[in-house]
């Protein structure tokens, strides 16, 4: 099985050996995705002139263009590995290949395949840029034609765009942005070709997504054209997106907005991490499940070395050898992989190495069954992995998938299984989770970026748990809490929930936005629009009242503290004077920085008295200030001063 997340998984369930490979498998874990756009003569129409900031400013096939702009960037970033293309279609020109390509504009009237399907470059993005900011159109694509494309041309054209540049990528995608909802009208025999080529497409496994443009509060009819197009994700996929969005104009929300807000949505592709895996509910009882990764943390690409001597910068290829001690070179043969025990080297063959991790086959079987409260939010190790039904091994596994859920769910319960990710891999115990659905009465308690069903939490053994020594720290004052209360309720986010697609990481775009200005040429940004930066406006407009009662309090109990810390001292202190004296108290001297804390009441007062409180150094004024809870900072004279006036109120 092909791993789609790098090294890290490749630790994280600990195998070297891959299992049997099948077709499927072999397909690399990448995505392609094709925008294909409408240049229809009402998809150019500019929007209404309008006072108010947040209308349109753009027509829908320059905010197309320019969504499909930051989708390039964004990609770059999140899947430098990934491909994407633009093909414009209801076009008076028509290109499908450059010149030198395999076909011509002629083959696919009114389509112009303005970027390639391929790994975003530097040109493409710059390409783009000048379309739609600086309104570069030279080569005069943005121009509609005088008479109808034919749909089913369009999708052969995305046909053979995938075949060719895409062929075994593992995830394949049409993006379809237009606002026309019936483009043959009555032409049955447009439909039917259209429809054909839409069904050639999904058994390639091209999925088809539809983003609607509607103006004047209009429906997008779904069912004059496009129902016989896009074909609906099925329950096996796990997606619980079905419902197509229209992105309107209006309300406060651009089209860009809202285009950019309905394509993000189906941003990230399903990406199986495992597949065909055995699911044991009880013996005799086993079905087939899906494993997906919906988390994973984004870092910058990692540096590589080129060579700069040639015209252009070219990868340079690393090789590793390894040598003995006399510098001779090893052959692979000579070496066997080794542990160190005891102070020895305990070294394996293959075959030995091998047999040591065949503690069971690939596997999830269910040991039992646990109330949900008896799992608690420390005891994931590692995270966890997204579990849906899949009909390859066993039919039915849907619904009987599908009662689990809904039962652990109702219940509030989880599984404890043995889990096995693939062969030779090592054995983890996990904790069968329940999420809930969107359509769920208790909404808000899911996270929206998170499909509905199964999780596999990977629980602890008891190796893996550490003794730490935890000291319990001072309960704070009723009152105190009580207050910070009230700020942290007005300073909830919203719906309580932490939504991670609004915080985009910013040590990641920074990285990516210094490239982009170097490879773009263009001027480096002087700062980062971090959005993790707390709006302090906000806060002080919503909390500010409260924080500044809280804090009057905070320095109201101090006093009280010190004040009751103080008057403790002096009772300690009037207890040693009455008991009797062993030997003669030496008399206080002025530099002695330990006599001034061991004045009684009765010496202060008398030294205030007799004005021989100026006598004593500052070392002892402070030594006294302190055992009274009182400030040390200032000068000598700061110090006497409230010396003296705390004589005058406490004796």
């Amino acid at each position: 099985m092909g791993m789609a997340w790098g090294d890290y998984e490749e630790r994280r369930y600990g195998g070297e050996e891959e299992d049997e490979l099948d077709e499927n498998d072999y397909k690399t874990q990448k995505d392609a995705v094709l925008f294909a756009i409408d240049v229809s003569a009402s998809m150019l129409e500019p929007p209404p002139s309008s006072d108010d900031r947040k209308s349109d400013k753009d027509s829908a096939v320059v905010a197309a263009l320019k969504c499909a702009h930051q989708f390039m960037q964004q990609r770059i970033i999140a899947q430098p590995k990934d491909m994407m293309g633009i093909l414009l279609f209801g076009t008076e020109k028509s290109k499908f290949r450059d010149e030198t390509g395999s076909r011509s504009g002629s083959g696919y009237p009114h389509c112009y395949l303005f970027t390639e399907l391929d790994v975003p470059g530097a040109e493409d993005v710059k390409k783009l840029r000048d379309l739609v900011e600086e309104g570069e159109d030279a080569d005069e694509v943005l121009v509609p034609s005088k008479e109808p494309v034919l749909m089913s041309n369009v999708l052969f054209c995305a046909n053979q765009i995938f075949t060719t540049n895409a062929a075994n990528f593992g995830s394949r995608r049409l993006f379809i942005i237009t606002d026309n909802e019936n483009p043959h009208g009555n032409d049955k025999q447009a439909k039917s070709s259209a429809a054909v080529r839409a069904k050639d497409l999904y058994d390639l496994g091209v999925t088809i997504e539809l983003f609607p443009v509607s103006r004047a509060k209009k429906p997008f009819d779904l069912s004059k054209f496009y129902d016989d197009i896009v074909y609906r994700s099925s329950v096996e996929e796990g997606d619980n997106s079905e419902e197509v969005k229209t992105s309107r104009s209006g309300d406060g929300l651009t089209l860009l907005n809202s285009l950019i807000s309905n394509i993000n949505l189906k941003q990230t592709p399903k990406r199986s991490y495992f597949s065909r895996m055995p699911f044991e509910l009880a013996p005799g009882l086993t079905i087939t499940v899906k494993g997906y990764m919906p988390l994973h943390q984004q870092k910058p690409a990692r540096t590589c070395y080129v060579w700069l001597g040639g015209e252009q910068a070219q990868l340079a290829q690393s090789e590793t050898t390894k040598v003995d001690s006399e510098a001779r070179t090893v052959e692979k043969s000579e070496i066997k992989k080794a542990y160190k025990f005891g102070g020895e080297y305990i070294y394996f063959t293959p075959e030995e190495a091998k047999s040591l991790k065949e503690l069971d086959t690939k596997v999830l079987r269910i040991i039992g069954f646990k109330p949900l409260a008896n799992i608690p939010m420390w005891a994931s190790v590692k995270k966890s992995t997204f579990i849906f039904p899949s009909e390859d091994g066993y039919v039915g596994s849907t619904r009987v998938f599908s009662a689990l859920w809904q039962k652990l769910l109702t219940s509030k319960k989880v599984g404890i299984a043995w889990f096995v990710a693939r062969k030779n891999a090592n054995p983890i115990m996990v904790a069968v989770i329940p999420s809930g659905s969107l359509n769920d009465e208790d909404e808000d308690s899911t996270a929206p970026y998170l499909p509905a069903g199964l999780w596999l939490y990977p629980l602890p053994f008891a190796d893996d748990i550490r003794s730490v020594e935890i000291k319990t720290s001072t309960k704070p004052a009723d009152e105190l809490t009580d207050k910070m209360r009230e700020i942290i309720q007005n300073l909830q986010l919203p719906k309580a929930t932490y939504n991670p697609l609004k915080y985009p990481n910013p040590a990641l775009q920074w990285h990516y936005k210094i490239l982009q200005a170097m490879a773009l040429e263009e001027d480096v940004p002087d700062a980062l629009d971090d959005l993790t930066v707390p709006k302090y406006r906000q806060i002080d407009k919503r909390v500010g009242a409260y924080m500044a009662e809280w804090k009057q309090e905070l320095a109201d109990k101090a006093k009280e503290f010190m004040q009751l810390r103080a008057t403790k001292r002096e009772l300690e202190e009037d207890d040693a004077e009455e008991r009797p004296r062993l030997a003669k108290r030496p008399k206080a001297a002025a530099g002695s920085a330990s006599s001034g804390g061991q004045m009684s009441n009765a010496e202060l007062k008398a030294a205030w008295e007799n004005d021989t409180l100026k006598k004593l150094t500052v070392a002892v004024l402070k030594d006294i200030l302190t055992s009274k809870g009182i400030s040390t900072t200032g000068k000598k004279v700061d110090l006497l001063e409230r010396l003296e006036q705390w004589i005058e109120e406490h004796t």
